[in-house]
C-alpha cells in the first residue's frame, strides 16, 4: 500500500481589517499546532488602532505552523500561520513579500515606538538576540536629550487590551495627523422643544440630543459629499456613505463605533438605530464592521457638565465633532434687547491633510443649520439638496 498523501498547506494571513490598516499586532494565540479547527473557530487575536479583534477560522483545517509568534507586530498580508485547509481567495491581501522581522518583546516596541527608534538598529540581548525592554532603555539613555522621565511615584496600574489599543491608538494619532479646530454655537431652541413634544409620544424611541447631532452630521456629509473623505496612504480617499461615528461610554472601555448611512435616516430612525448599537456596545456585542468607516464620529460630553471638547481625530477618519452641554444666556434680539438663547458648543477637530480651514467652518455651518431647523431632521433627505 502506498502512503498517504501529505495534505498541501496553506497560509492564514494577518487581515486587513479597516481601510487604512497596514500592520497588526497579533496579540494572543488561541490554537496550537496539530489542533484541528472548524470554521467559525477563533484562530487568534488582532489589536489594530481601532480596537481587539478575534479572527475566525474561514474553513475546517488543521493548524500545523505557527509563523508569528504572540506579540510581534507584522504588515498586513503576511502569513501568520500554515494549515492544513484552503488558501485565501484570489483577490485577497497578500504579503509583497514582507520585510524581515525583528524580534522584540511587545513592551520594546512600544517603548522604540514612543522614541523614534528603528528597532532593526538595536541589538537585542534576549534568546535568538530578540529586543528586549531593557535593550531599548539602553539606546534611549544614551540619547540625553531624549532620556526617558523618572517613573512618577504610585502604583502601577495594568490597562486591560482595550484601554491599552486605545491610549496607544489616540497617541499615535494626536503624534501623526495635523489637528486643526473650529468652533461654533447652535441655538437649538426649537430643537429642545421638539425633542421634547416627540419624547411625549409612548411606543417611540426617544430622542436625544446626540442623536440629533448625529442624524445633522450625517445630513451634512451628504450636503457635502466632497468633505466625506479621509487620508490614506498619502492620498485622499473618498467615501461612498455618510456613515458616523458614535463615541460611547461602556464598563469596558471607550468604543467608537460607526453608524452605518446616518445622512440617510430620518431623526426617529437614527434614534433607534443608534440605541441598538449603543446596547450592542455596552454588551460587548459589536460587530467587526461597525468598527471601521466613517469621516466623522460625534463625542457628546454635554450630559457630563462640559461646556465644550476639543477632541482628537480618531485613526482612519478626518474629522470628530465635540460637543457640549446647552447653555442658557441672553444675546440682544434685531431691535437690540436681550433674547434668552439656548446654546450648544461645537468644536469640530480636523485632519489638516484632507481639510483646509474654510472647508471645516463650512461644513460645521452646515450641522448648526440643520439643528437650528430641526423639522429638515424629520424627513427622509434628498442627497446634495440643503
Amino acid at each position: 500500500m502506498g502512503a498517504e498523501p501529505v495534505p498541501a498547506l496553506s497560509d492564514i494571513l494577518m487581515p486587513k481589517l479597516g481601510l487604512t490598516m497596514t500592520e497588526g499586532l497579533l496579540a494572543e494565540w488561541r490554537v496550537q499546532p496539530g489542533d484541528a479547527v472548524r470554521q467559525g473557530d477563533i484562530l487568534f487575536v488582532v489589536e489594530t488602532d481601532k480596537i481587539a479583534t478575534e479572527i475566525e477560522a474561514a474553513g475546517d483545517g488543521e493548524i500545523r505552523h505557527r509563523l508569528v509568534e504572540a506579540g510581534e507586530t507584522v504588515p498586513v498580508g503576511t502569513p501568520v500561520a500554515r494549515w492544513t485547509g484552503e488558501a485565501p481567495e484570489a483577490g485577497e491581501e497578500r504579503a509583497t513579500p514582507p520585510p524581515p522581522r525583528v524580534k522584540a518583546t511587545p513592551l520594546a516596541r512600544r517603548m522604540a515606538r514612543a522614541g523614534g527608534l528603528d528597532l532593526a538598529a538595536i541589538k537585542g540581548s534576549g534568546p535568538g538576540q530578540r529586543i528586549k525592554a531593557a535593550d531599548v532603555a539602553r539606546v534611549l539613555a544614551s540619547r540625553p536629550e531624549e532620556a526617558p522621565r523618572a517613573a512618577p511615584a504610585g502604583e502601577a496600574m495594568a490597562l486591560d487590551r482595550v484601554r491599552l489599543t486605545a491610549a496607544r491608538r489616540l497617541a499615535e494619532a494626536k503624534r501623526e495627523i495635523p489637528h486643526f479646530y473650529v468652533g461654533a454655537a447652535a441655538e437649538v431652541s426649537r430643537l429642545l422643544a421638539l425633542r421634547d413634544e416627540l419624547n411625549a409620544h409612548p411606543g417611540a424611541a426617544r430622542v436625544t440630543l446626540t442623536h440629533a447631532v448625529v442624524a445633522a452630521a450625517g445630513r451634512a456629509l451628504l450636503e457635502e459629499p466632497d468633505l466625506n473623505r479621509v487620508w490614506a496612504e498619502d492620498s485622499w480617499v473618498q467615501l461612498e456613505n455618510p456613515d458616523v461615528g458614535v463615541a460611547i461610554d461602556t464598563p469596558r472601555g471607550l468604543f467608537a463605533p460607526v453608524l452605518a448611512d446616518a445622512g440617510h435616516w430620518p431623526l426617529d430612525v437614527v434614534a433607534s438605530r443608534m440605541n441598538a448599537m449603543v446596547a450592542r456596545a455596552r454588551e460587548g456585542r459589536l460587530a467587526h464592521g461597525e468598527m471601521s468607516g466613517g469621516a466623522i464620529t460625534v463625542s457628546n460630553v454635554g450630559m457630563h457638565g462640559a461646556r465644550f471638547l476639543v477632541p482628537i481625530v480618531n485613526p482612519g477618519q478626518s474629522m470628530i465633532l465635540g460637543v457640549g452641554a446647552v447653555e442658557s444666556l441672553f444675546r440682544p434680539d434685531p431691535e437690540g434687547r436681550p433674547a434668552l438663547r439656548r446654546e450648544l458648543t461645537l468644536v469640530l477637530a480636523a485632519d489638516h491633510r484632507v481639510l483646509d480651514g474654510a472647508a471645516a467652518a463650512g461644513f460645521l455651518a452646515r450641522i448648526v443649520a440643520n439643528l437650528e431647523q430641526p423639522l429638515r431632521l424629520l424627513r427622509t433627505p434628498v442627497e446634495g439638496k440643503n
